[in-house]
This record gives structure tokens, sequence and C-alpha cells, in this order.
């Protein structure tokens, strides 16, 4: 692992680090906050996904979220979104697809099933990197992220329940399998099969019985994505069938951008802080 750079920060550190991932097949960089409790000893883990066209860097320059992380005494881990680089397949002026558009899955379809392994590399390889260089106590984690991350925050942490202790998302992509923005790379990640889709989609995987305690999302009434790729009623009406806790803010004149994450960001930390400890 090489350190890329370091910063102190409320008492605390920020860092953004570099590996040779083995299930992506490329160099990997992702942003790390230790708080200044883990001076004394392991500290829990939130892992915090980021969306579209986002790299680590999104959240750690625009989410306000250290001075909530060292209150709470949590590490928050932000990975990139995809692999990036020479030869990995892309597709170069679409946004919702390749590059910043891993959707946290693993790819079955060529090209993309070389390098395209962002659930086994969230969910495998940078556990076990950050169980080894950072002070993190991984018998309590949380999961949370934004619009494509808070997709693969909910259907990681519906499929790992023993794992996670927490879960909350902003505006995530509520049902991916039939969103506009989001069909298409299904389709080219995994085949033409929608059964193959369904692992990777929250509601699919509530109505195949995948259980989560409860959840937390914060929605903007002005998001733009809102209508077409959102649909948080979705969601809704599939955890109130299935009888999981759903917390569903709508914030009245909020967007999607960073403006709207950084105004709740300590809530969802102070969420997940009480779960984890």
């Amino acid at each position: 692992m090489e350190t890329v750079s370091k910063a102190r920060a409320h008492g605390g550190t920020q860092g953004v680090y570099k590996h040779d991932a083995q299930t992506t097949g490329c160099p990997m960089t992702f942003a790390v906050f230790v708080p200044p409790q883990a001076e004394k000893g392991p500290v829990p883990v939130l892992w915090y996904l980021s969306g579209l066209t986002c790299t680590h860097a999104n959240v750690m320059d625009k989410g306000e979220y250290r001075k909530a992380a060292a209150d709470h005494g949590v590490i928050v881990v932000a990975p990139d979104t995809s692999p990036r680089g020479p030869g990995i397949p892309d597709e170069e002026g679409n946004w919702q697809f390749g590059s910043g558009a891993g959707f946290y899955l693993d790819a079955t379809e060529a090209p993309y099933a070389k390098n395209y392994k962002m659930w086994s590399y969230v969910t495998e390889e940078l556990p076990a990197l950050i169980a080894q260089e950072f002070p993190a106590d991984l018998s309590r984690q949380g999961i949370f992220g934004h619009s494509m991350g808070g997709h693969g925050a909910l259907t990681i942490a519906l499929t790992y329940p023993e794992r996670f202790k927490s879960c909350s998302a902003f505006a995530p992509i509520a049902q991916p399998s039939t969103a506009g923005w989001s069909k298409p790379a299904f389709e080219k990640y995994l085949g033409s099969d929608p059964a193959a889709w369904r692992a990777h989609d929250a509601t699919a995987l509530i109505e195949d019985g995948k259980r989560f305690p409860e959840i937390l999302v914060d929605q903007g009434t002005a998001d733009s994505f809102l209508q077409d790729g959102l649909r948080p009623w979705l969601l809704e009406e599939a955890c109130k069938k299935a009888g999981i806790a759903l917390t569903l803010n709508m914030r009245e004149g909020y967007d999607h951008s960073y403006y709207f994450i950084s105004t709740f960001m300590a809530d969802h930390i102070a969420w997940a802080a009480a779960r984890l400890k």
C-alpha cells in the first residue's frame, strides 16, 4: 500500500492511499479518515460508496464528514467507484457506464468481467487491506452511500446483514434494474437476462427474501433524478411489505449535489455510530 497523502483533521488523520488490486487488475485509490480515538485501540468502520462520475475524492473534499466521524470515533473509508487506467474497457463520453460507473457489482460479460469486480473489491479485498493496515474493528461495520453508491450500500447490506450493523443512503437508486440510467449498464455488465440483475437491485433483493433490520434514506425533493432514476417510493413499498423499518426523509428543496449530502452527513454518521456502539 502506498500513501499518497496524509493531513491532520479534527484530531485525526485524513489519508489517501493506493494499492495494486487483484480483483480489478489495476491500481485502486481510496481515502481513509482515522479519528483520534483510534490512538487508544481499534474503532468501528463506516464505508461510504460514492455515485456516478465520482472518485474517492468527492466525499473527501465536499462531504464534510470528518468532524462527525471524529466526534463519534469512527473510521470512514471511501473507495473509488470503478477500475481505471490504460487497458481498462470503457465507453468514453458515457458517464453512466465504465469509468466512474462500476455499480458495485462483479461483471460477468466480456470485455468487462476481467476488471469490473467492484463487488469483490469492496466486500473482500479492500476490507482485508483495511484490517491489515488500519486500527479498524471490523466486528463493527456500517455502510452508506450516495446515488449509485446508495444502491451499492443497500445491496451489500441486504446481502451481508450479519456483517453490517447500520445502513443508510443519500438519494439511492432504489430499483436499478428498471431505471433508465442503470438498466443499460446492467445489461452490459451482467448480460441480457433480468434474473441475473436481481442480486444487485435492492427492491428485488427484498422481494426475494433478503432483510436488514432498519434503513435510513434522505432524498431531496428538488433532485432532478428523482422521478426517473431514484424512485424511493419503490424502496418504501418493498420495505413496508417486508416489515423492514425504513426512515425516509424527503428533504424539501434539496437537490442531488454535495450541498445536500453535506447538510445531512452528520445525521447519517450519528445514525451509524449509535448502532456501531
